[in-house]
């Protein structure tokens, strides 16, 4: 069994975060493992409520787990105060983490800061240079940067950022943008930009990025290159949102497409 672990929030509407992901892992046959950093309320209308997991705690599942399990992957998400970033960082510097990928959440879709604004500095100093891939949307890439992101030009100066920091690959992804969706993933070498597909220009849907991260994450533990996994996640994104579900009264969660 292929183990891949997520280090993130809790969302009891699971539509995001920890309960996202481990969706996306089992729907891709990996075995999904968790760390959680923060405990919140909300569901489908937003966020009401944020409680921060201390440290220690933190660390002492990430102790737990990697005593216990051999990980070929991990993949982190909302990591709310540099104290949780840097015990974090300190697994993914001894190498216990196996494939690191970062999604750095620091704003839920329906607009509650999830992260302090300190965050962005420690995650480009500590854990950038320790992960194959970096998945910021476009708000993300510019409080990562601090390059202002508002069209191509700045969305692929953003990504060769990320990696100058010492990041594997960066994929800014463009799903905030209106119009077409355009990412634009930088691997070292290379700009690829990815077009994709707008599903439902009107509808307003959570969890996405989670959804994107995780699939990148799974793809790369199942032992694709990083292009073809980024491919592969938004493909599995796009079917999600097409079939996306309203099981509150608020805001739209995608749903994975049943497996052949």
């Amino acid at each position: 069994m292929t183990n891949v672990l997520t280090i993130a929030g809790s969302d009891p509407g699971g539509g995001a975060g920890i309960q996202a992901d481990l969706r996306v892992l089992d729907h891709l046959g990996l075995y999904g493992l968790s760390a959680i950093t923060a405990l919140t309320a909300q569901n489908t209308r937003g966020v009401q409520e944020v409680f921060e997991v201390p440290a220690l705690q933190l660390n002492a599942q990430l102790v737990s787990i990697i005593a216990d399990f051999s990980l070929t992957a991990t993949k982190t998400g909302m990591l709310p105060e540099v104290d949780i970033i840097d015990e974090v960082s300190k697994h993914a510097e001894d190498g216990e983490l196996g494939i690191l990928v970062v999604d750095p959440v620091t704003v839920s879709t329906s607009g509650t800061r999830l992260s302090s604004k300190e965050c962005a500095g420690r995650l480009v100093s500590r854990l950038l240079p320790h992960c194959q891939l970096v998945t910021p949307n476009i708000e993300e890439a510019a409080a990562l940067t601090g390059i202002t992101v508002a069209d191509e030009s700045g969305a692929m100066d953003a990504a060769r950022a990320l990696v100058a920091a010492g990041a594997g690959a960066a994929c800014v992804t463009g799903g905030h943008w209106p119009g077409t969706p355009v990412d634009y993933l930088f691997d070292g070498s290379s700009m690829h930009m990815l077009q994709g597909t707008r599903i439902d220009p009107d509808s307003n849907v959570h969890g996405t990025g989670c959804l994107f991260s995780a699939a990148a994450t799974s793809f790369l533990a199942l032992g694709d290159e990083v292009h073809e996994s980024v491919v592969k996640a938004k493909q599995l994104v796009e079917r999600a949102i097409f079939a996306a579900i309203s099981p509150g009264g608020g805001m739209k969660v995608p749903r994975l497409p049943r497996l052949a």
